[in-house]
């Protein structure tokens, strides 16, 4: 069976890299939304938004309960 899937399997060896590239992709961008310095960056910028009056309050309430959905939301894998 070895000599079988290597026979057939390698022409779909670049499909199997390409989808473990998207794979790693999508975990390091999942790690980097639930980084505890990030979200302290957002907070901050949406913060100092409001204060000069970039955003009004509800758009600053509405930003920040996406920041903190985000980074509890259910995680995949």
């Amino acid at each position: 069976m070895g000599l079988f899937s290597l026979l057939f399997g390698w022409p779909l060896a670049p499909v199997h890299a390409v989808i473990r590239l998207g794979e790693l992709i999508q975990e390091q961008a999942e790690r980097e939304l639930r980084d505890p310095a990030a979200v302290r960056r957002r907070l901050e910028a949406i913060e100092e938004a409001r204060r000069v009056g970039e955003i009004s309050e509800e758009e600053e309430a509405q930003a920040v309960e996406e920041v903190l959905r985000l980074m509890t939301g259910p995680r995949r894998g």
